[in-house]
């Protein structure tokens, strides 16, 4: 998605760019992202994805994913923000967009999938899918783990994106999600794929 605005700094918030620090996104929750946050690895790929495993862009993350990559990913490219934002950290998330742009988030569910709930202990049931689906039943059909399916397949190109310049690795990336993009988009319309 091409960008439409800049994300705009928040002189008022002290330390509205930094990373999050010590492997944890968000103050009081007690979810760790070991791999990276502790071993202080390049962050790698970040992808946004929607119910069907259906890629809508991606970036590349120098350091560990924290709040800022997700905030800004769909303040600077959705016109209108999502209804819904699935996310595995939705607990920090939610207020971290709402803190910095809460007109345009207004109408933004955040919600921890299935998936990772289990393991935000500290956290109130309020971030969790679940608790929402079981007021509206609409919602027990989202596929709150396409995430994991898309990126599970990212792992196909890892090792070979590790090698290559940042040029090679957005190119080869983009023509590997488009492919993707493409057998998803057939195989929900029925049709032969390749």
């Amino acid at each position: 998605m091409p960008q439409i605005r800049s994300r705009p700094k928040y002189p008022s918030l002290a330390h509205d760019t930094q990373q999050d620090r010590n492997g944890k996104r968000g103050a009081k929750c007690s979810k760790f992202f070991a791999q990276y946050g502790k071993k202080r690895l390049m962050g790698g790929l970040m992808c946004v994805w929607c119910t069907h495993s259906i890629c809508y862009g991606f970036h590349f993350i120098p350091s560990a994913e924290g709040r800022n990559d997700v905030f800004s990913a769909i303040y600077t490219r959705w016109p209108i923000a999502p209804k819904r934002a699935i996310y595995d950290f939705a607990c920090a998330l939610g207020p971290y967009c709402l803190t910095r742009e809460a007109d345009f988030f207004a109408d933004t569910s955040f919600a921890i999938d299935g998936f990772h709930s289990k393991d935000h202990t500290k956290c109130s049931e309020a971030a969790f899918l679940k608790t929402y689906s079981d007021v509206d039943a609409g919602l027990v059909y989202i596929n709150s783990s396409a995430a994991e399916c898309g990126n599970s397949g990212i792992l196909r190109i890892r090792k070979s994106v590790s090698y290559m310049t940042q040029e090679r690795a957005i190119i080869y990336t983009r023509v590997f999600l488009g492919m993707w993009n493409r057998a998803k988009i057939l195989r929900l319309l029925n049709l032969p794929v390749f």
